[in-house]
Protein backbone atom coordinates (compact mmCIF):
# COMPACT_ATOMS: atom_id res chain seq x y z
CA UNK A 1 0.00 0.00 0.00
CA UNK A 2 2.88 2.37 0.78
CA UNK A 3 4.33 1.77 -2.67
CA UNK A 4 0.92 2.37 -4.22
CA UNK A 5 0.62 5.72 -2.45
CA UNK A 6 4.09 6.81 -3.57
CA UNK A 7 3.34 5.78 -7.14
CA UNK A 8 0.04 7.68 -7.04
CA UNK A 9 1.83 10.78 -5.73
CA UNK A 10 4.42 10.47 -8.47
CA UNK A 11 1.76 10.37 -11.17
CA UNK A 12 -0.10 13.31 -9.64
CA UNK A 13 3.06 15.42 -9.59
CA UNK A 14 3.80 14.43 -13.16
CA UNK A 15 0.31 15.39 -14.27
CA UNK A 16 0.40 18.80 -12.58
CA UNK A 17 3.78 19.70 -14.09
CA UNK A 18 2.82 18.62 -17.60
CA UNK A 19 3.29 21.40 -20.21
CA UNK A 20 -0.42 21.17 -21.09
CA UNK A 21 -1.17 22.76 -17.69
CA UNK A 22 1.39 25.57 -18.03
CA UNK A 23 0.55 29.22 -18.63
CA UNK A 24 1.68 30.34 -22.08
CA UNK A 25 3.66 33.55 -22.42
CA UNK A 26 4.54 35.06 -25.81
CA UNK A 27 7.06 37.91 -25.99
CA UNK A 28 7.43 40.00 -29.15
CA UNK A 29 10.21 42.54 -29.62
CA UNK A 30 9.08 45.35 -31.94
CA UNK A 31 10.99 47.89 -34.04
CA UNK A 32 13.57 45.45 -35.40
CA UNK A 33 15.74 46.72 -38.23
CA UNK A 34 17.33 49.85 -36.75
CA UNK A 35 19.61 48.66 -33.93
CA UNK A 36 21.53 45.53 -34.96
CA UNK A 37 23.72 45.56 -31.84
CA UNK A 38 20.79 45.23 -29.43
CA UNK A 39 18.77 43.13 -31.86
CA UNK A 40 21.55 40.56 -32.11
CA UNK A 41 21.40 40.25 -28.32
CA UNK A 42 17.68 39.52 -28.58
CA UNK A 43 18.41 36.80 -31.13
CA UNK A 44 20.64 35.11 -28.54
CA UNK A 45 17.59 34.63 -26.33
CA UNK A 46 15.31 31.55 -26.48
CA UNK A 47 13.89 30.91 -29.94
CA UNK A 48 10.35 31.38 -28.64
CA UNK A 49 11.04 35.12 -28.38
CA UNK A 50 9.55 36.61 -31.56
CA UNK A 51 10.53 39.73 -33.48
CA UNK A 52 8.53 42.32 -35.42
CA UNK A 53 10.49 44.04 -38.19
CA UNK A 54 9.78 47.51 -39.59
CA UNK A 55 9.72 46.95 -43.37
CA UNK A 56 11.44 50.23 -44.28
CA UNK A 57 14.19 49.95 -41.67
CA UNK A 58 17.73 49.86 -43.09
CA UNK A 59 18.46 46.39 -41.68
CA UNK A 60 14.98 44.91 -42.14
CA UNK A 61 15.81 42.07 -44.52
CA UNK A 62 19.07 41.24 -42.75
CA UNK A 63 17.51 40.98 -39.29
CA UNK A 64 14.41 39.12 -40.49
CA UNK A 65 16.58 36.55 -42.22
CA UNK A 66 18.89 36.18 -39.25
CA UNK A 67 15.94 35.82 -36.85
CA UNK A 68 14.41 33.11 -39.01
CA UNK A 69 17.69 31.24 -39.27
CA UNK A 70 17.95 31.19 -35.48
CA UNK A 71 14.44 29.84 -35.07
CA UNK A 72 12.58 33.01 -34.06
CA UNK A 73 9.11 33.79 -35.38
CA UNK A 74 9.07 36.89 -37.62
CA UNK A 75 6.29 39.45 -37.96
CA UNK A 76 5.92 42.53 -40.13
CA UNK A 77 5.73 45.59 -37.88
CA UNK A 78 3.58 47.67 -40.20
CA UNK A 79 3.30 51.42 -39.50
CA UNK A 80 -0.28 52.63 -39.03
CA UNK A 81 -1.57 56.13 -38.46
CA UNK A 82 -1.79 57.34 -34.84
CA UNK A 83 -4.25 59.86 -33.46
CA UNK A 84 -1.42 62.11 -32.31
CA UNK A 85 0.64 64.27 -34.62
CA UNK A 86 4.17 62.91 -34.96
CA UNK A 87 6.67 61.95 -37.67
CA UNK A 88 5.49 58.90 -39.58
CA UNK A 89 7.34 56.04 -41.23
CA UNK A 90 7.18 55.71 -44.99
CA UNK A 91 3.99 53.99 -46.22
CA UNK A 92 2.09 54.40 -42.96
CA UNK A 93 -1.42 52.99 -43.38
CA UNK A 94 -4.27 55.51 -43.08
CA UNK A 95 -8.03 54.89 -42.85
CA UNK A 96 -8.68 56.88 -46.04
CA UNK A 97 -6.38 54.73 -48.19
CA UNK A 98 -7.86 52.53 -50.88
CA UNK A 99 -7.68 48.75 -50.77
CA UNK A 100 -5.28 48.91 -53.72
CA UNK A 101 -2.89 51.24 -51.90
CA UNK A 102 -2.97 49.10 -48.76
CA UNK A 103 -2.37 46.00 -50.88
CA UNK A 104 0.70 47.61 -52.46
CA UNK A 105 2.15 48.53 -49.06
CA UNK A 106 1.57 45.05 -47.62
CA UNK A 107 3.02 43.42 -50.73
CA UNK A 108 6.20 45.49 -50.53
CA UNK A 109 6.44 44.91 -46.77
CA UNK A 110 6.22 41.16 -47.32
CA UNK A 111 9.13 41.41 -49.75
CA UNK A 112 11.19 43.51 -47.33
CA UNK A 113 10.52 41.22 -44.34
CA UNK A 114 11.06 37.64 -45.55
CA UNK A 115 9.83 34.66 -43.52
CA UNK A 116 7.07 36.68 -41.83
CA UNK A 117 4.08 34.66 -40.62
CA UNK A 118 2.16 37.50 -39.00
CA UNK A 119 1.73 41.25 -38.89
CA UNK A 120 1.30 43.74 -36.07
CA UNK A 121 0.75 47.47 -35.97
CA UNK A 122 3.41 50.10 -35.28
CA UNK A 123 1.53 52.91 -33.50
CA UNK A 124 -1.88 52.87 -35.24
CA UNK A 125 -4.41 54.27 -32.77
CA UNK A 126 -6.22 56.12 -35.59
CA UNK A 127 -6.06 53.23 -38.03
CA UNK A 128 -7.00 50.37 -35.72
CA UNK A 129 -9.93 52.32 -34.25
CA UNK A 130 -11.39 52.77 -37.74
CA UNK A 131 -13.64 49.87 -38.69
CA UNK A 132 -13.70 50.74 -42.44
CA UNK A 133 -9.93 51.18 -42.44
CA UNK A 134 -9.27 47.87 -40.69
CA UNK A 135 -11.76 46.05 -42.89
CA UNK A 136 -9.61 47.04 -45.86
CA UNK A 137 -6.50 45.80 -44.04
CA UNK A 138 -8.11 42.45 -43.25
CA UNK A 139 -9.37 42.14 -46.82
CA UNK A 140 -5.75 42.43 -47.98
CA UNK A 141 -4.32 40.15 -45.26
CA UNK A 142 -6.86 37.51 -46.24
CA UNK A 143 -4.78 36.98 -49.39
CA UNK A 144 -1.80 36.00 -47.24
CA UNK A 145 -1.38 33.38 -44.57
CA UNK A 146 -0.72 36.04 -41.92
CA UNK A 147 -2.26 36.41 -38.49
CA UNK A 148 -2.77 39.89 -37.02
CA UNK A 149 -1.31 40.74 -33.63
CA UNK A 150 -3.13 43.81 -32.39
CA UNK A 151 -0.69 45.91 -30.38
CA UNK A 152 -3.74 47.48 -28.69
CA UNK A 153 -2.47 51.05 -28.86
CA UNK A 154 -6.09 52.12 -28.33
CA UNK A 155 -8.81 50.49 -26.29
CA UNK A 156 -11.55 50.52 -28.95
CA UNK A 157 -9.55 48.75 -31.64
CA UNK A 158 -11.75 47.34 -34.39
CA UNK A 159 -9.40 44.58 -35.52
CA UNK A 160 -11.53 41.67 -34.31
CA UNK A 161 -14.72 43.05 -35.85
CA UNK A 162 -12.89 43.88 -39.07
CA UNK A 163 -11.57 40.32 -39.41
CA UNK A 164 -15.08 38.85 -39.39
CA UNK A 165 -15.76 37.05 -42.64
CA UNK A 166 -12.07 36.59 -43.42
CA UNK A 167 -9.58 33.85 -42.60
CA UNK A 168 -7.39 36.26 -40.62
CA UNK A 169 -6.95 35.32 -36.97
CA UNK A 170 -6.53 38.16 -34.47
CA UNK A 171 -4.62 37.99 -31.20
CA UNK A 172 -4.04 40.85 -28.77
CA UNK A 173 -1.22 42.31 -26.74
CA UNK A 174 -1.77 42.24 -22.97
CA UNK A 175 1.32 44.04 -21.62
CA UNK A 176 3.80 46.63 -22.86
CA UNK A 177 7.09 45.84 -21.17
CA UNK A 178 8.86 49.14 -21.65
CA UNK A 179 6.62 52.19 -21.76
CA UNK A 180 9.46 53.65 -19.70
CA UNK A 181 13.15 52.83 -19.75
CA UNK A 182 13.24 52.44 -15.98
CA UNK A 183 14.55 48.99 -15.15
CA UNK A 184 12.28 48.55 -12.13
CA UNK A 185 9.23 49.42 -14.25
CA UNK A 186 10.20 46.89 -16.91
CA UNK A 187 10.63 44.22 -14.24
CA UNK A 188 7.17 45.00 -12.87
CA UNK A 189 5.65 44.74 -16.34
CA UNK A 190 7.42 41.45 -17.00
CA UNK A 191 6.08 40.10 -13.71
CA UNK A 192 2.60 41.33 -14.63
CA UNK A 193 2.77 39.45 -17.94
CA UNK A 194 3.76 36.27 -16.11
CA UNK A 195 0.88 36.63 -13.63
CA UNK A 196 -1.62 37.24 -16.43
CA UNK A 197 -0.43 34.09 -18.20
CA UNK A 198 -0.77 32.13 -14.97
CA UNK A 199 -4.24 33.50 -14.27
CA UNK A 200 -5.74 33.45 -17.76
CA UNK A 201 -3.76 30.66 -19.40
CA UNK A 202 -1.92 32.88 -21.86
CA UNK A 203 -0.62 36.41 -22.38
CA UNK A 204 1.30 38.38 -24.99
CA UNK A 205 3.87 41.00 -24.00
CA UNK A 206 5.50 43.47 -26.38
CA UNK A 207 8.84 45.17 -25.83
CA UNK A 208 11.52 46.96 -27.82
CA UNK A 209 15.25 46.39 -28.34
CA UNK A 210 16.32 49.08 -25.87
CA UNK A 211 19.45 48.27 -23.85
CA UNK A 212 17.48 48.32 -20.58
CA UNK A 213 14.79 46.01 -21.93
CA UNK A 214 17.39 43.60 -23.28
CA UNK A 215 19.17 43.55 -19.93
CA UNK A 216 15.96 42.86 -17.99
CA UNK A 217 14.99 40.03 -20.34
CA UNK A 218 18.45 38.49 -20.07
CA UNK A 219 18.09 38.49 -16.30
CA UNK A 220 14.45 37.46 -15.93
CA UNK A 221 13.88 34.89 -18.67
CA UNK A 222 16.02 32.26 -16.88
CA UNK A 223 13.92 32.78 -13.73
CA UNK A 224 10.52 32.08 -15.30
CA UNK A 225 8.30 30.00 -13.00
CA UNK A 226 8.01 26.30 -13.77
CA UNK A 227 4.34 26.70 -14.70
CA UNK A 228 5.10 29.21 -17.49
CA UNK A 229 6.00 28.13 -21.01
CA UNK A 230 7.43 30.55 -23.56
CA UNK A 231 5.55 30.26 -26.85
CA UNK A 232 5.37 31.98 -30.21
CA UNK A 233 2.35 34.19 -30.96
CA UNK A 234 1.21 31.73 -33.62
CA UNK A 235 0.76 29.16 -30.85
CA UNK A 236 -1.93 31.35 -29.28
CA UNK A 237 -4.18 31.76 -32.32
CA UNK A 238 -6.83 29.48 -30.83
CA UNK A 239 -6.53 30.76 -27.25
CA UNK A 240 -9.25 32.98 -25.70
CA UNK A 241 -8.38 36.65 -26.09
CA UNK A 242 -8.61 39.01 -23.12
CA UNK A 243 -8.68 42.78 -22.84
CA UNK A 244 -5.26 44.36 -22.31
CA UNK A 245 -6.42 46.28 -19.24
CA UNK A 246 -8.01 43.44 -17.31
CA UNK A 247 -7.42 44.05 -13.58
CA UNK A 248 -4.95 41.81 -11.84
CA UNK A 249 -5.68 41.71 -8.10
CA UNK A 250 -2.73 41.11 -5.81
CA UNK A 251 -4.61 38.31 -4.10
CA UNK A 252 -7.38 36.18 -5.50
CA UNK A 253 -10.67 36.45 -3.58
CA UNK A 254 -11.53 33.39 -1.56
CA UNK A 255 -14.81 31.68 -2.50
CA UNK A 256 -17.59 32.09 0.03
CA UNK A 257 -19.02 28.83 1.28
CA UNK A 258 -22.74 28.80 0.42
CA UNK A 259 -25.22 28.63 3.25
CA UNK A 260 -27.05 25.31 3.42
CA UNK A 261 -30.78 26.08 3.01
CA UNK A 262 -31.66 22.59 4.32
CA UNK A 263 -29.76 22.93 7.56
CA UNK A 264 -32.80 21.98 9.66
CA UNK A 265 -33.47 18.76 7.82
CA UNK A 266 -31.55 15.67 6.86
CA UNK A 267 -29.66 15.55 3.62
CA UNK A 268 -30.46 12.76 1.23
CA UNK A 269 -27.83 10.04 1.55
CA UNK A 270 -25.51 9.79 -1.42
CA UNK A 271 -24.26 6.38 -2.31
CA UNK A 272 -20.69 6.42 -3.59
CA UNK A 273 -19.27 3.65 -5.70
CA UNK A 274 -15.56 3.10 -5.08
CA UNK A 275 -13.34 3.10 -8.17
CA UNK A 276 -10.60 0.46 -8.11
CA UNK A 277 -7.19 2.03 -7.61
CA UNK A 278 -5.80 0.07 -10.54
CA UNK A 279 -8.36 1.57 -12.92
CA UNK A 280 -7.87 5.14 -11.69
CA UNK A 281 -4.09 4.92 -11.83
CA UNK A 282 -4.24 3.29 -15.23
CA UNK A 283 -6.23 6.22 -16.64
CA UNK A 284 -3.87 8.79 -15.13
CA UNK A 285 -0.77 6.88 -16.22
CA UNK A 286 -2.02 6.66 -19.79
CA UNK A 287 -2.81 10.40 -19.94
CA UNK A 288 0.72 11.39 -18.93
CA UNK A 289 2.71 8.61 -20.55
CA UNK A 290 4.05 10.97 -23.21
CA UNK A 291 5.13 13.70 -20.79
CA UNK A 292 8.74 14.89 -21.21
CA UNK A 293 9.13 14.64 -17.43
CA UNK A 294 8.35 10.92 -17.35
CA UNK A 295 11.85 9.82 -18.27
CA UNK A 296 13.48 11.95 -15.56
CA UNK A 297 11.04 10.90 -12.88
CA UNK A 298 11.23 7.27 -13.93
CA UNK A 299 14.99 7.34 -13.46
CA UNK A 300 14.58 8.84 -10.00
CA UNK A 301 12.09 6.17 -9.00
CA UNK A 302 13.58 3.36 -11.07
CA UNK A 303 13.44 0.95 -8.19
CA UNK A 304 9.81 1.64 -7.39
CA UNK A 305 7.15 -0.75 -8.66
CA UNK A 306 3.53 -0.34 -7.58
CA UNK A 307 2.05 -3.36 -5.82
CA UNK A 308 -1.58 -3.55 -6.92
CA UNK A 309 -2.24 -6.85 -5.09
CA UNK A 310 -2.63 -5.33 -1.63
Amino acid sequence: MFQLRKFSGLLAALLMTSPSFAGKLAIVIDDFGYRPAQENQVLQMPAAISVAVLPNAPHAREMATKAHQRGHEVLIHLPMAPLSRQPLEKDTLRPDMSVEEIARIVREAAADVPYAVGLNNHMGSAMTSSLPGMQKVMQVLDRYNYYFLDSMTIGNSQSTRAAAGTSVKVIKRRVFLDDTQNEADIRRQFTRAVKLAQRDGSAIAIGHPHPTTVRVLQQMLPTLPADITLVRPSQLLNEPQHGSNAPLPETQPQPVKPRNPFRAGKNCPVKTVPVPATLALGIVAESVSNSPLLKTLSQQFSGLKPDFTR
